[in-house]
């Protein structure tokens, strides 16, 4: 035998309202809004090591071309390297090179690198054997 319809008053709903529902998105909304930010931080603070390394490729670069050459190359194609990052969020170049030391620079190149306020621009100079990298707060140690 089968149960005898209910009356709408003693019927159960099943679900949630719109205002239960409404509150969730406001509240989803909410963290997204705080998180995303700490998101793009971070992830513009890890490109930096695309940068970084490109910059001692370069540095490896000259120390080869240097052991053939009475001097360091002054410009990154005559070190046969390309003159951009390898994941190509910087440009590369060589602002100075003689027979003692270079510097280089890395530039940031992509619109989310350049957001990077302090660290648009890294550089690597060695001078006498002695390298040193900046912006001080730009590179990991």
């Amino acid at each position: 035998m089968t149960a005898p319809f209910l009356p709408a008053r003693h019927r159960t709903s099943a679900g949630f309202t719109l205002v239960e529902l409404m509150i969730v998105v406001a509240i989803i909304g909410i963290l997204a809004a705080i998180a995303l930010p700490s998101y793009n931080r971070y992830v513009r603070e890890s490109r930096r090591i695309d940068g970084q390394s490109a910059l001692h490729q370069l540095a490896l670069a000259q120390e080869k071309y240097r052991s053939t050459n009475a001097t360091y190359a002054s410009s990154v194609t005559a070190l046969g390297i390309g003159s951009q990052s390898p994941d190509g969020h910087y440009t590369l170049s060589v602002s100075t090179a003689s027979a003692t030391g270079f510097s280089a620079t890395a530039t940031a190149k992509t619109p989310s690198q350049q957001a990077d306020t302090g660290c648009t621009s890294l550089t690597l100079t060695v001078s006498s054997g002695v390298m040193t990298t900046g912006p001080a707060g730009c590179w990991r140690k």
